[in-house]
């Protein structure tokens, strides 16, 4: 099989990728590295990588005619800056279109496509969620283009597959709590939790269902998710455990923002019936999997797309 995969240095995409090309299968990476690391996806057989963007249409068209790719996994998005609505807009919205509207031109198989958990918005009507939940993406700008990609991909007539995404994690994570943690504790710094809870999810346990979509398994709109969620703190607590930290610093606890939710959990109900019952990593495992890796490669990103931890770890680095 042939699958293009856009976004293929990033955590989702590289980990996907590794997957396809163990089995036998031809990837090609489409990466512009704005947040992709360039060790998350070696150079190997059976594997083509560029580099460039999904927002040039000539270059994305070309790839699609040259390649001819049975699927394409649409994991590439814009989140580094929550006030950078212009990228966000450009990567998730107009990028999105034209990944659709390769596949819709080029007759590709079927098209997976990633959208975040928020476009439920912060404050849900109900927990878990279920897929019938009103689609309300107006607390980020990240929120609201990767809704906008989404509906591009309905829109493409295409065969598809969305999967609303808990939080996904791991050692090749750049954002949220986990690289922010480990960092900041490598450092001896301070850190800080918000009340807020979440469902942590393990890439590689993503990945392995976003083969089985790519082998035709499933159709429409799923939820990957666990169906549990954390306090922010038992990440924290899983992070101090994997680097074996006898001294550090207790978190400081900080209310939420007005962009975070206390808790976004989806019900996965639908993904088990269609997927089968999925494996999931324990949060302790992911953590130690995680800072083994930092620990020799070091960390990078720590970015956020919320304004207000945003403005706080820039100025707890200022300190």
């Amino acid at each position: 099989m042939k699958v293009f995969i856009t976004g293929g240095s990033g955590q989702v995409g590289s980990t996907a990728a590794d997957m396809f090309l163990a089995r036998g299968d031809t990837v090609m990476s489409l990466e512009n590295f704005s947040t992709g690391r360039r060790d998350n996806l070696l150079d190997q057989e059976r594997l083509t990588q560029v580099e460039g963007s999904i927002t040039d249409w000539k270059l994305v068209d070309q790839l699609f005619s040259d390649f001819k790719p049975d699927v394409v996994v649409h994991t590439a998005a814009s989140y580094k800056d929550p006030e950078d609505w212009e990228t966000d807009a450009l990567v998730n919205a107009v990028g999105g279109a034209n990944i659709a509207k390769g596949c819709k031109l080029h007759k590709v198989g079927r098209l997976i496509y990633f959208q975040t958990a928020l476009c439920y918005g912060t404050k849900p009507l109900q927990q878990p969620i279920t897929l019938d939940h009103p689609i309300s993406p107006v607390n980020s700008s990240y929120a609201i283009s990767k809704t906008a990609g989404e509906h591009y991909v309905q829109f493409s007539g295409v065969d598809w597959v969305t999967f609303r995404l808990a939080n996904v994690i791991g050692p090749r994570n750049v954002s949220g709590p986990l690289p922010i943690f480990y960092g900041r504790l490598a450092e001896g710094k301070k850190c800080f939790v918000t009340p807020a809870r979440r469902d942590f999810c393990y890439a590689g346990d993503l990945a392995k269902v976003v083969v089985q979509a790519a082998d035709g398994k499933g159709d429409g709109t799923y939820h990957f998710s666990s169906g549990k969620d954390v306090a922010i703190k038992e990440l924290y607590d899983a992070v101090v455990k994997a680097m074996k930290l006898n001294d550090y610093p207790e978190p400081e606890v900080k209310p939420l923002g007005p962009d975070d939710a206390a808790s976004i959990l989806l019900d996965p109900s639908r993904t088990f019936a269609d997927f089968g019952d999925v494996e999931f990593t324990p949060l302790d495992e992911i953590a130690r999997l995680s800072v083994e890796r930092w620990e020799r490669e070091g960390v990078v990103g720590g970015y956020t797309h919320l304004k207000e931890a945003r403005a706080d770890i820039k100025t707890a680095a200022k300190g």
